[in-house]
Formats: structure tokens, sequence, C-alpha cells
């Protein structure tokens, strides 16, 4: 590949000094297939410069005048995350672009074998990224991202050089400029994963070159590997594999939405309920949890109404509303209330006491704090939460019939609901996030006939990849908010997927179970019909023993039968809607 004349010095003459026009070339700090960058001497200023140039010499006098018009319009895009750039211009048909040097070192001089740490890294990677998406939405690509184009200063920021260097007319088309986006951030995403574990993917430094072996164009898989020299928190694991995922629908189509999953990690790992989790807790703040369910107004003429000394008829009411029967829970559990009523520290978990604390009054107030259906969403959002509260509810309903004898079956129907507030509170308040994890737990075809169907990513590794935090901990965070303590946040979580479930503890494992086991077979129930069996098969095979129910108990609950003779099942209130089938997340 043609190389400037004074790159190119042959050994005899190493120790001579080699120029490129003006400039003395002191060191090459990195070069790919397109392009290259060298620490220079500039002698009209006296300082080191970073020239960074294209691997190819214009052909005439014409590919030259177009390659200055494309670098001169990306010179132009100014971001605090984009290097300042000195110069513009050409030497014998060679075109280059001068940077600062400062006090900055590239990124592949400040990486080792053993990977560096992630907070050192990701917030660096954040700020390439949101100047490569400014870059982006100014209608410019940078077509070269390598861990030697990114500049880091003592102070910690970073800048991303060698926008404009293999410069692209403007005239390349929509498709074409956004074909370009998409490897701009796949070629971040691997120079993301050459940082955190020290060894370039494929074993091959230049990302232009690993992007040719990866789908679609080559069949090369880019996973981290599970053992490396610096410990991989699972969320950023999961947002570093989505970005270099093999199948394309999976990976960030933007700048904008990768930035967006590694800052929520790294507020959320850093912070004490920052990132996505404080913008959460704000809008709770201002919107509530959730909107009151459809049929708002007939409750609120019930609950005005009603008699103060029929507790079990209005819990039931109130058991029939998601929205409702949660505030009243976040109400309740307020340190104030709790204070006044004489509760001290233990939690209240049943609506039949919270409604003995509060009164008719309380409920009334909790009901018309509630905005009506279905709040700030339009009607697509508002039908899948719709689904997923349908979910909820039926969830709620399997746990009362699916209970171990002794137990309160509103303390069961209640911990199922708050086992799925993560997930109900993204849909309302974060619904394309939410459509993005759908989107990322769907399987795709697969490419070939006779291969097996491409998998979708799981609940937890998608909700990582957009959010950077699982939804079961914007659930506890949410719970900590009202005032729980640690045992009931340990109850909001279910049980993990991956782990099998072992014999409990105590009153709050098993009750963590019983909830868990119950959202399961809802979600089994929201699957295709004929995947619902071998997914009751398997919640029967997790829970059978430790619950002690089998496979009919199961089915039945799942399709809203009691068990026969077992009254101490019996749910409270009626299904405030046919059984879902929809999404699950």
């Amino acid at each position: 590949m043609p190389m400037p004349p004074a790159a190119n010095a042959s050994p005899a003459s190493a120790g001579a000094v080699r120029r490129f026009g003006r400039f003395q070339l002191l060191r090459l700090l990195g070069k790919s297939a397109g392009t290259m960058l060298w620490l220079v001497d500039d002698p009209r200023v006296d300082q080191e410069l970073m020239l960074a140039l294209p691997r190819l010499q214009c052909t005439d006098a014409a590919a030259l005048a177009q390659w200055r018009e494309a670098a001169q319009r990306a010179s132009r895009v100014q971001h605090p995350g984009l290097a300042h750039v000195v110069e513009v211009a050409d030497h014998d048909r060679w075109p280059f672009i001068t940077y600062d040097r400062g006090n900055c070192v590239t990124l592949a001089e400040r990486m080792s074998r053993r990977g560096l740490p992630a907070s050192d890294l990701v917030p660096w990677v954040v700020q390439a990224l949101q100047a490569l998406a400014f870059a982006h939405e100014a209608g410019v690509c940078h077509h070269d991202i390598q861990p030697y184009l990114l500049c880091l200063s003592d102070a910690g920021d970073c800048r991303l050089m060698g926008l404009g260097v293999m410069a692209a007319p403007a005239s390349g088309g929509l498709q074409a400029q956004r074909q370009a986006a998409e490897s701009d951030v796949l070629a971040l995403g691997l120079v993301l994963h050459h940082a955190l574990v020290g060894q370039p993917a494929l074993e091959q430094a230049d990302t232009g070159e690993v992007i040719k072996h990866m789908p679609p164009r080559g069949r090369e898989i880019v996973r981290l590997p599970w053992s490396s020299g610096q410990a991989i928190a699972e969320p950023l694991r999961a947002i570093t594999n989505r970005a270099t995922d093999r199948q394309e629908r999976q990976r960030y189509r933007s700048a904008r939405t990768f930035e967006r999953a590694l800052s929520g990690w790294l507020r959320t790992s850093s912070e004490a309920g920052g990132g996505p989790i404080a913008l959460l807790l704000d809008r709770l703040r201002t919107v509530g949890l959730l909107p009151a369910m459809p049929g708002g107004a007939t409750r609120a003429a019930q609950l005005a109404t009603m008699e103060r000394e029929r507790i079990n008829e209005l819990a039931e009411i109130v058991m029939t509303d998601v929205g409702l029967s949660l505030e009243l829970l976040r109400v309740v559990n307020s340190a104030g209330v709790r204070s006044a009523m004489g509760a001290g520290g233990e939690p209240i978990l049943t609506i039949r006491r919270a409604i003995a604390m509060v009164g008719l009054d309380g409920v009334r107030r909790a009901a018309n704090t509630l905005r009506p259906w279905p709040g700030p969403l339009n009607e697509a959002d508002a039908a899948l939460l719709a689904q997923q509260l349908a979910q909820a509810s039926h969830a709620g309903r399997v746990a009362q019939w699916l209970r171990p004898p002794g137990y309160d079956a509103e303390l069961v129907h209640l911990l199922a609901l708050l086992q799925r507030v993560g997930r109900l509170v993204v849909q309302y308040h974060f619904p394309e996030d939410a459509a993005q994890i759908r989107r990322l737990m769907r399987p795709a075809p697969a490419a070939k006939l006779g291969e097996p169907d491409d998998p979708g990513m799981s609940e937890e590794a998608a909700a990582f990849a957009v959010l950077g935090v699982d939804l079961d901990a914007l659930g506890t965070a949410i719970g900590r908010f009202w005032g729980l303590e640690d045992p009931v946040l340990m109850m909001m979580r279910r049980m993990p997927l991956s782990t099998p479930v072992r014999a409990s503890d105590g009153d709050s494992d098993l009750l963590r179970s019983t909830a868990s086991c119950a959202n399961e077979v809802a979600d089994a129930q929201a699957l295709p019909a004929l995947e619902r069996p071998a997914a009751l098969h398997r919640v029967v095979q997790r829970y059978g023993r430790l619950l002690n129910i089998d496979f009919r108990e199961v089915q039945q609950a799942a399709l809203g039968i009691a068990p026969a003779g077992d009254d101490t099942r019996e749910p409270l209130g009626a299904a405030p809607w046919p059984q879902p089938h929809g999404p699950t997340t």
C-alpha cells in the first residue's frame, strides 16, 4: 500500500531525520489499512503536533480538491469531544490534518495487555460517543475509528481525532451515510472491547479489518472472554457484547443509544441511585408511578358510596387496579405514616392493613393522585402497558392459587406485583427503551435453511444493553425510595432464571419463590400457544418440590382455574381484563 516517502525509510537510513514536507516525523503512533497517525515536530510553531493522513495518495488534482472540500466540512464540526484541528492541507498530493499534541496521549499508548479499569475507560468512550453522535447528526461520518485516534488528556478528557481524514463526498446518499454511521458505532464498540481486555478482537488491532470478518460480510463472532486481567461487571459485559453482536439487528444503531447505555451503567455503578434510576425517581415525583387503570371513574364512584367498615370489599376494589394498589403501599410505607400509626419499622404489605391504617378517606386520596388512563402514553404504548398490567394482575392471582398453606393471599399477590414494578415503569416512563428491550429479546429466523433460529437476548442482558441497569434493580430502587427495608427489597427481585431454585431458608425466601413462580407462570401463559406447555413444565421443574405443586395445578393456575376443593387458595378480586397474550417485557 503506498505510503509517504518519509515513512518508507530503509533500514540503512533508519537513524536519519525523516521528514514529510516541513514536518519532522518523530514517531508513528498508529496505523490501519485506512489511516495513520504520526507524532511530528512543526518548525513553524516549534511544537509537537499529531499528523493524521490517509494511506492512499490522491490520484489527481480533482481527487485532492474533493478530499479537501470534504475534510474542511468535517473540520467545521465543533464539539468538546472532537480534537482541535490545527491545519487541513496536503503535500505532494498526500492530504493531511494536524492536531494539537499538548499533554495528550492516545488510547493506544495508554492501553496495557491487562486491559484498562472500566472506571477510567468508560468515561472516555462515553465522551467519544457523544462527539461521534454530534458529528453523525451534522452529516459527517468518521470511517476509521481506531484506538490511536482517541486522544486522552491529563484532565481525564477524551477527544476523537481523524474526522475527515478518510473524507467521503457529501453526495453519498442517506443509505450510505447510515451504513457508515453504524460502522463507526461498531468500530467504537471494538475499541471498547480491545481496551477492556487488553487484546484486540480476532487478534487484529485494525477495527476495519475485524469488521470485514464479522457478519454480514464474514462469520467471526466477537464477544468478551470470561477471563481477563480486569474484572468486567455483567451490565458492562452485556453492553459491550451488544455493540459487537453477531446479529446486526441486535447492535446499537446509533452512537446516542450506545452512549446512553454506557452512561446509564456508569452513573448507576458510581452513584447511589444515579443514571436511569435517578431519572426514574425524578419522574415519580412529578407524574407518579403508574396511571389509574381503565375504569378509574367507576372505582372512584364505588369508593364514594362505600362504608368505612367494609374493609374486605374495599380491598377487592383496590386490588383490581395495579396502580392504586402500589400507590396505597407507597403511602402507608412512608416513614411519616408508619410513625404516626405506630407501625414502627415493620413494612405494610397487605391492602387490608393499609386500609385499616389510612381509612376510606386515605384510599380516596390515593385514588385521586393517580393520573387518568393512559397518562402521557400514545395509543400503541398504552395498549402495551395495558397488556403488562393485565399480566401483572394475572401473576398476582396465580400467586394466590399456588401459595403454600398458611400464607396470606394478599401478601403473595402484592409481592408478585412488586416483582413486576421495574418492567411496568419502564413501559410507562420509558416506552422507547421498553421497545428496544423487547426487540433485543425477540429471536430471529436463521440465516440459512436448516439452521436453528438465532436466539434473542435474555431480559436481563437486554435491559443492561439498553439502560445499563436491570429491571429488578429499577424495581428495588423504587422500593427503597418508598422506605421498604432490605428483606422486602430482596423479595422484590425475581429468582434468577440462570440458577436453580434451592430450598428456602425461611419465610422471606419462600414468599419470594412463590411470587417468582407466579410471574414465570404468567410469562409462560403469554407465550404462543404451542410454546406454553414446555414453559409450564420448566416452571414445575424449578418450583414443584419447593412449593409442593404439580403440572396440573400450575396449568390450572395459568388458565385462571382455581384448584378444586381448595378454598384457601381462592384469589381476591376479579380479573380487570381478559388474560394477556402480549409482550413479557
